[in-house]
């Protein structure tokens, strides 16, 4: 069994299980479990308010619409985007905020406001049974577009750091200047802020990962033995926040880390039983839909259970992982620049409704980082 991640962490042997890496990388899974999507959490919260029965459904429903913040993606955008695609494909764009607005300092002091410090597309195929994931390195420095502020006023147009665009626009500036890098259009966004990750992991009652090596970042407060550890809200954020304790230091690794915490993370949500416990499943959704925010179209329970049940189909096998290619800027070693071509083969893959080809990041400064030490188990 896992030790709880805390002050003690006793080391085991490594396990031998291939960790997704920087680049073509494909989340396995054994064919005798099929494993849900994270987002059915919600679905099965569902479930279990119907499972609830009596006059408390329709309330507890209703409490469920009122806990999701919407975000009119559209109005703010306009008719200026990629054209949306008709086969049935859906691109959607998830987000992971740094935003300490009410974490009394929890989470380190001296950001004002939130950045986009995860950006991930996920692309699902015109089947729905096949997904693409394309991480994008908040360090990228980028063209980004003249953005509308939330208070009034324009942003002008600037070269940018990446994470940057949300700052200063919102969630709907982070989109438009996902949609100009890449020529996709987002269906849909959905975000989580460090208290509302979390909070989502301490009510899943943790995730279990491996260990190779030891993890020792004081910048994020996570400290490990290799080995295995079941990991609760505190330690699992810090692990996914990790840069310095692996690779060169950049946000290169904690790509890495990110994209092995989630293959973890689906084991986990994979576990939870609605039927054996209705309460626990609503407390699940509960916790989801007070963490997320989504666009103002998919910013309710019923359209979030619409879009679990539509992707139920996508199993982690069926579901390719990589990271937009990149190299170093010249001009600040601590930044990174897309790499033009290739990323252009990623993006017209995905417009295209194809398999990022695995020689589209070959040459991509993310292959010469160190392996990430974390795997799930």
């Amino acid at each position: 069994m896992p030790h709880e991640s805390g002050n003690e962490h006793q080391a085991h042997p490594a396990v031998e299980t291939a960790v997704p890496a920087y680049g073509p990388a494909r989340v396995r899974r054994s064919r005798h479990r099929r494993r849900k999507s994270a987002l059915r959490w919600i679905a099965w919260g569902a479930l279990g308010v119907a499972l609830v029965g009596g006059g408390g459904v329709a309330y507890a429903w209703q409490h469920l619409n009122g806990n999701i913040k919407g975000t009119d993606v559209n109005a703010a955008l306009g008719d200026d985007r990629p054209a949306q695609q008709h086969d049935g494909a859906m691109n959607i764009l998830l987000l992971g905020s740094d935003s300490r607005a009410g974490t009394h300092g929890e989470y380190g002091s001296g950001v004002v406001g939130a950045r986009a410090d995860t950006a991930m597309v996920l692309h699902v195929d015109k089947t729905h049974k096949k997904a693409s994931v394309v991480s994008i390195p908040r360090d990228t420095m980028v063209k980004r577009p003249g953005c509308e502020k939330p208070h009034g006023g324009t942003e002008p147009a600037a070269r940018a750091m990446f994470n940057s665009s949300y700052a200063l626009g919102g969630p709907a500036c982070t989109v438009k200047t996902v949609e100009q890098m890449s020529g996709l259009r987002m269906d849909h966004y959905l975000e989580v802020d460090f208290k509302g990750f979390q909070k989502l992991i301490d009510e899943l009652g943790g995730v279990d990962i491996t260990t190779r090596t030891a993890i020792d970042d004081p910048n994020s407060g996570l400290s490990l033995k290799a080995g295995k550890h079941r990991l609760k809200g505190k330690d699992a954020l810090a692990l996914v926040r990790t840069r310095h304790g692996v690779g060169d230091g950049s946000d290169l690794g904690r790509i890495q880390l990110q994209q092995a915490f989630i293959k973890a993370l689906i084991h986990r949500a994979d576990t939870v039983d609605p039927l054996g416990s209705p309460a626990k499943s609503y407390a699940l959704a509960d916790t989801a839909t007070k963490s997320i925010s989504a666009d103002s179209e998919l910013a309710s329970a019923n359209k979030l259970l619409g879009l679990a049940k539509d992707l139920k189909g996508i199993s982690p096998d069926r579901t390719t992982m990589v990271t937009m290619p990149v190299t170093y800027d010249a001009q600040d070693a601590g930044r990174v620049l897309p790499l033009e071509k290739a990323s252009h083969r990623v993006w017209k893959a995905l417009r295209n409704d194809r398999p990022v080809p695995e020689s589209a990041t070959r040459g991509s400064v993310g292959d010469r980082t160190d392996t990430p030490v974390v795997s799930g188990t």
